[in-house]
Formats: structure tokens, C-alpha cells, sequence
């Protein structure tokens, strides 16, 4: 493992797995979040007592043989928040990984350690998982690439578990065209060729941003028309009572599914989160089984109603996360606020199980911000590819403004 100097990777855990000796990736260098199992060392997941209480893993998770044989290295075990229960990535124990893209701030989370290392060129890839946001958000703040892909499209083998409904394998990159191939390594094909050639523009998703946060964004989406035609405007948590409550809905199901599997193990053990964590752990608790009950219908009606308004060749833009990445001094309070925002905007495509891309096009307050891209379910490659297309343009944009200097 190079040397690490972000604080993204996990202390003291030193690893290097040569890939295979030939594939697509050869060459290339990655981290995987420490929830993701590797074969002789221990998955910590972002606190000492779960790594304290657990043994060494047997075997490698899935999703890090897949890019193994594709011909990566793995070079190192990036943070997590703790048990990937965060969007922030502060964690308590370990620190917070800088975010040298917007220096001073957060990086975002859970996936916190992978979106800091690709940033600061510590690897050229990371995995990651995205359950609430926590690969869209951190990519958006650190300025990367991120995928959420379609729920159950990569196989969760070796991964710590969150809330199993919405839990996915994802993964960052510092462009387009690396983060499509990498997918390769993990998607397999599509089910539908059909081009993503409908747009539409998440009025309440931009409505959720703050107004610098929407004008920055505005000329992306005036590209994204030039080429898929002018955008049809829909909104997307009506009816339902707004996105707002739809994340409520979100945090119910998740906190249940959360409880039920981690639950045993924390009274059992008793482990000692940061304060946020614990907090979130002990609301979890809380949260009464017939209110989770009551969400599920909906839950399915939403995704249902997403399907429809995508069918096979839509594609949704709206603000990756509703604005720059907080500063670290940013009071606990207004933090939340933030994080109810985002997860506002991240809840629809966990709800409705749906892929969606984070593309770090624009800036504001002098920070990294992206557009977020959802498609049906199971268009992660066709998805993957219109990032690409999008991520050329400003590579082509930084080349013709370099050669006007």
C-alpha cells in the first residue's frame, strides 16, 4: 500500500493482492471499503469493538475477486463511517479522510476513505456500497465519479450487510471512462439495449438544492437537452406528501432492516459508537415494526410509479447532493439539516431500486458538485455510458480552455 496521506485508509492495516496477470484493468490500482471482506484480514467496518469481535475473514467478497481478475490491485482498506451508518464520513474512531477537492470539508459517507483516496490519487478506483447516498454523496462532494447500480445487479457476497432491501455494491472513479470499465468487471450485460433518450428534469429534486447549488447545475442540464431534447418536468415525490416524506418512509425501512440485523450484536456487546452513530443506532431501536409495515406498500407503489415514468429509455436528472460538502466545523444541527436534504434527494433511487450516477460537472463555493443521473432498472451500462459521453465533454472543455491560456 502506498503511503497514505489522507488519513483514507484504515490504520495499520497494510495489504497488497496482485490481480491477474492480464484483463481490462491491468495495471490499475483500487481500495475497498472496509465492509468488504478479504480473505485473512479482519473487516473492521468502521469500529474496534466490531473488529475486536469478529475473526478474520475466510474468504474475499465478490465484487473485489471480480476486479482481482480483471486484472486490479488491491492496495488497501479504505474507512468507513462506523457499520456504513453515515453520510458524512467522520468517523469518530479513525478520523475523517481528507477531501483535498474541497479542502477543509467533509468528504461525505459512509464511503468515505474510498470517494478521499481515488480524489487524492491514492488508487485510480475504489469500491464502495450505497445503501441511503453513501456513494452518490461522497462522489459529489470529493469530486469523482460515483454508480449506485441497480439493487441485487452485483452480488453483496463479503459485504457487511445495512439495510439488506437497499444495500448496494458501488464504486468511484476519477473518470468516466474508468468507472465505466470497471462496471464491466461487475455488471455483466443489460437486460435492454434501448438508448437512454428521454429526459426528465426533477423539479422538486432541484427545488431541494440550494440556489447556487440549481444555478450551477442549470447549464449541465441545458447540455444534457441539446442531446436528448428538451426535458419534461416531473415531480417526483407527489403523490406521497414530497420527497421530504418520502425520505421518512426511507429512514423507517431502513432503520428496521438496520436493527434486525445488527441489533443482537450491539446488545450484546455493547460497542462504543460516536455520538452520532449511537444516536442513529438508538433511534433505529425505536422505530415500531407497524410503522415499518405501513411503508412497504408505499414503498412499492413509488417504484412502481418510477418504472413507469422512466420506462425503457428515460433518464432523471437532479442534484446529486443538494450543495457543496459542508465544512468539518459545520455545527452538529445544521449538519442534519444538510443530511435530511440529501438524503431527500438520495432516498428516490434506494426507494424504487434503481441505478443512478453521480457526475461531478460543476463547482460551487469553489467545490466539487454533481449531477445525478437515474435510469430503469437494470440500464446501469447504458447509464454508464452517457456519463462517459458527458465526462468527454469536459475533458474536451478543459483541453480547449488550456490551449486559450
Amino acid at each position: 500500500m502506498q503511503r497514505d496521506t489522507l488519513g483514507a485508509f484504515v490504520p495499520g492495516t497494510e495489504l497488497r493482492i496482485e490481480g491477474a496477470a492480464e484483463g481490462p484493468l491491468k495495471g490499475l490500482e483500487f481500495a475497498a471499503k472496509d465492509i468488504f471482506d478479504i480473505a485473512g484480514f479482519v473487516t473492521g467496518c468502521g469500529n474496534p469493538d466490531w473488529a475486536r469481535s469478529h475473526p478474520p475473514a475466510t474468504l474475499t467478497a465478490w465484487a473485489v475477486e471480480a476486479w482481482l481478475g480483471a486484472g486490479a490491485t488491491l492496495v488497501g482498506k479504505a474507512i468507513t463511517d462506523e457499520l456504513a451508518y453515515s453520510l458524512n464520513g467522520q468517523n469518530a474512531h479513525y478520523g475523517t479522510p481528507t477531501n483535498v477537492n474541497a479542502p477543509g470539508r467533509i468528504p461525505g459517507g459512509s464511503s468515505c476513505g474510498s470517494a478521499s483516496a481515488v480524489a487524492g490519487g491514492l488508487v485510480d478506483l475504489a469500491l464502495g456500497s450505497d445503501t441511503g447516498g453513501s456513494v452518490r454523496v461522497p462522489a459529489s462532494y470529493c469530486g469523482v465519479y460515483g454508480l449506485r447500480p441497480s439493487h441485487g445487479r452485483v452480488p453483496l457476497a463479503g459485504v457487511m450487510p445495512l439495510a439488506p432491501s437497499f444495500d448496494t455494491v458501488g464504486w468511484f472513479a476519477r473518470d468516466a471512462g474508468l468507472l465505466r470499465r470497471a462496471g464491466e468487471a461487475l455488471l455483466g450485460e443489460d437486460g435492454a439495449a434501448t438508448p437512454l433518450a428521454r429526459l426528465l428534469r426533477a423539479e422538486d429534486g432541484f427545488a431541494l438544492a440550494r440556489p447556487e447549488a440549481a444555478r450551477a447545475l442549470a447549464p449541465w442540464v441545458a447540455r444534457l437537452e441539446a442531446r436528448l431534447g428538451a426535458a419534461a418536468p416531473v415531480v417526483l415525490g407527489e403523490p406521497g406528501g414530497g420527497l421530504g416524506a418520502w425520505m421518512l418512509r426511507f429512514r423507517v425501512l431502513q432503520a428496521r432492516e438496520i436493527w434486525a440485523v445488527h441489533g443482537a450484536w450491539i446488545e450484546e456487546t455493547e460497542p462504543s459508537f460516536g455520538p452520532e452513530i449511537a444516536e442513529r443506532f438508538a433511534w433505529a431501536r425505536s422505530v415500531p415494526d407497524e410503522d415499518a409495515e405501513a411503508a412497504k406498500p408505499e414503498r412499492e407503489a413509488f417504484a412502481r410509479r418510477l418504472d413507469e415514468l422512466l420506462g425503457a429509455d428515460g433518464v432523471i436528472c437532479l442534484p446529486a447532493a443538494p450543495g457543496a460538502a459542508p465544512l468539518a466545523t459545520t455545527p452538529a444541527e445544521a449538519l442534519v439539516e444538510h443530511r435530511g436534504r440529501a438524503l431527500s434527494l438520495t432516498c428516490v433511487a434506494g426507494l424504487a431500486r434503481l441505478p443512478q450516477v453521480s457526475l461531478p460537472l460543476a463547482r460551487v463555493e469553489g467545490c466539487p458538485l454533481a449531477l445525478g443521473l437515474i435510469g430503469p432498472r437494470g440500464s446501469d451500462r447504458r447509464l454508464l455510458a452517457l456519463a462517459e459521453s458527458l465526462g468527454a465533454e469536459v475533458l474536451s472543455g478543459e483541453a480547449e480552455d488550456a490551449g486559450k491560456e
